[in-house]
């Protein structure tokens, strides 16, 4: 039995995503093994002098890697207070996790759980609005500059909108690395790396802004500044996975009325080509729902009409222009 296109599809994706799972594990692999095991080495080489030389038993090394663990998130001030709540709470509806701070009592779990029940859908509906009045801005934009370029064709394409807002994430995150580098003292390739995790809500947290020098209670202009680029840098990146997701989406649509339409040809085939009473009989059976399309039905006779497009072709157009339509509206 012949699969339809929709699965095909499917199933290509579910295979070429688990072979780009396989492949991303094998070159981590290959990248960072090595690197583990001679860190690991070190680290342990450290301990056991540490452990001769003091003579510190089991129990207490244990208790002061305890210990050590236990206050790291301390080292960067208060957490809880105003300012560093809000920078939790702004983490948590943008889905990013650092883990840098965590509640710790159980009316802290609890209030998170439900606070992130309604926040990260509202923050969703929030950033995906935001990304269309940008793709409209950039719309507009493009067509002028096309205007003045005096270019044949002054409609902002798919294309077009895909470009502005891939180049304003790059702006956006360049820029942020740079500001990332200088008030945090890491590197530039460090601080790019923390922008893009964060912007792609990946937040693994080994790189955590305003952990540095009580920045959340001493610096607050450095607060805002990271609290706008967190969110005005995802809003921005919702804008580019807002316009690859509704071209996946157009493609699918047409994919989906081009085999509704080899189906629906392939249904009325057999009502052509028979011939006497049979034929007018079959022709006067779907008269009732051809009379709107191709054929007009007058006194039980069918009459010509003026031709038309298939149904299924006009709703294949009016989706895909809905479509294209929302990543500018």
């Amino acid at each position: 039995m012949k699969m339809k296109r929709q699965n095909v599809r499917t199933l290509s994706l579910v295979v070429c995503t688990f072979t780009y799972l396989l492949i991303g594990a094998a070159v981590f692999d290959a990248l960072e093994s090595d690197t583990e095991s001679k860190r690991w080495e070190v680290l342990s080489d450290m301990k056991n002098g540490l452990v001769r030389k003091y003579n510190i038993t089991p129990e207490d090394y244990h208790m002061i890697e305890i210990v050590i663990i236990e206050n790291k998130p301390h080292k960067a001030g208060p957490q809880w207070k105003f300012a560093g709540a809000f920078y939790f709470a702004t983490v948590v509806l943008a889905m990013i996790g650092y883990g840098h701070s965590t509640p710790v009592t159980v009316g802290g779990k609890a209030f998170c759980m439900a606070y992130a029940m309604v926040g990260i859908p509202l923050g969703l509906v929030m950033f995906q609005s935001i990304g269309e009045r940008l793709n409209k801005f950039a719309s507009v934009v493009i067509r002028r500059a096309k205007c003045y370029l005096r270019c044949e064709t002054t409609e902002a394409t798919e294309m077009n909108l895909m470009f502005a807002t891939g180049l304003l994430s790059s702006i956006i995150i360049t820029t942020g690395a740079a500001v990332f580098s200088r008030y945090e003292g890491w590197s530039y390739f460090d601080s790019f790396y923390y922008c893009f995790v964060t912007l792609t809500t990946i937040g693994f947290g080994d790189y955590v802004a305003l952990q540095n020098d009580q920045a959340l209670t001493s610096k607050p202009g450095y607060v805002a500044l990271s609290l706008v680029f967190i969110l005005f840098g995802l809003a921005v990146v919702a804008a580019s996975i807002n316009l690859l997701v509704l071209r996946f989406m157009t493609m699918q649509a047409e994919e989906n009325a081009r085999d509704e339409d080899k189906e629906g040809s392939r249904t009325l085939l057999p009502l052509e080509g028979h011939g006497g009473h049979r034929a007018h009989d079959d022709q006067a059976s779907v008269c009732s729902c051809n009379c709107l399309g191709n054929k007009q039905c007058e006194g039980g006779a069918l009459l010509p009409a003026t031709p038309r497009a298939p149904i299924s072709l006009r709703r294949r157009d009016s989706i895909a222009t809905d479509l294209i339509e929302r990543a500018s509206v």
